[in-house]
């Protein structure tokens, strides 16, 4: 499966590294290569794609506050020389980290988590129109089946996902961001920068918290918040 991809990194040797590495795979398209923020934004703004390699230390605007500003995402790997930003950057959903200077392999590797959510995501989207009321996660080397009705919540933590389901939680390696794309919209909706809830287990809301029939209280993040209003307390 081809992908189209851009480069955002104001240094010459490393977008030449990344040049190499996207020819080399064959499986990537490059559209485009830009030196600051700003420009990649506007390219953005009329063109699709599917991954960006971004760096985080650019001129002008950062490419953590890029990510942040953003308001449609594609996958995004994250190529840099300091790994103090991990933390944070899989917060804000990306695909992968790498730290520079990395090899060819583990640029393969980065680009192929991209492959294979794209697989479980387009899987994900012809279930959801057949009506899917149930979904597999992997775990160690077994599939357990979760019913998607029961699933209460889902929570963003670091590189992996905790699913929370009948006051049980299970693991799973996809993003939030994953969860998001491939759960019904009308029931699951993001609260916070790390959580999903589906709503069917609200039982009140008061302030800034969600209060839930299972008695776990989460946050809603002021992000979240008027989007979160405008949908669901019309009252």
């Amino acid at each position: 499966m081809m992908m189209t991809c851009i480069i955002i990194e104001d240094q010459p040797p490393a977008q030449r590294i990344l040049k190499k590495f996207i020819e080399d795979i064959g499986t990537l398209k490059l559209e485009g290569t830009f030196s600051e923020a700003p420009g990649a934004m506007d390219f953005l703004k009329s063109n699709a794609i599917d991954i960006i390699f971004l760096d985080i230390h650019l001129p002008k605007l950062s490419g953590i506050d890029f990510l942040k500003i953003l308001p449609h995402k594609p996958s995004i790997i994250l190529t840099t020389a300091f790994s103090e930003y991990a933390l944070e950057s899989y917060e804000l959903n990306v695909v992968d980290y790498l730290l520079k200077p990395f090899s060819f392999q583990r640029f393969v590797q980065a680009v192929s988590k991209v492959q294979s959510k794209g697989k479980a995501i387009s899987s994900g989207d012809s279930k959801k129109k057949a009506s899917q009321n149930e979904v597999f996660i992997k775990s160690g080397y077994d599939h357990i089946k979760i019913i998607i009705s029961e699933i209460e919540y889902i929570k963003s933590d670091a590189d992996y996902t905790e699913i929370f389901v009948n006051g049980k939680k299970h693991i799973s390696t996809e993003s939030l961001r994953f969860w998001l794309e491939y759960l019904a919209e009308n029931r699951f909706v993001r609260i916070h920068k790390s959580y999903v809830v589906n709503t069917a287990w609200i039982k009140k809301v008061s302030g800034n918290q969600i209060f839930m029939t299972s008695e776990e209280v989460l946050p809603i993040g002021r992000a979240y918040k008027d989007q979160f209003s405008e949908r669901f307390l019309k009252i």
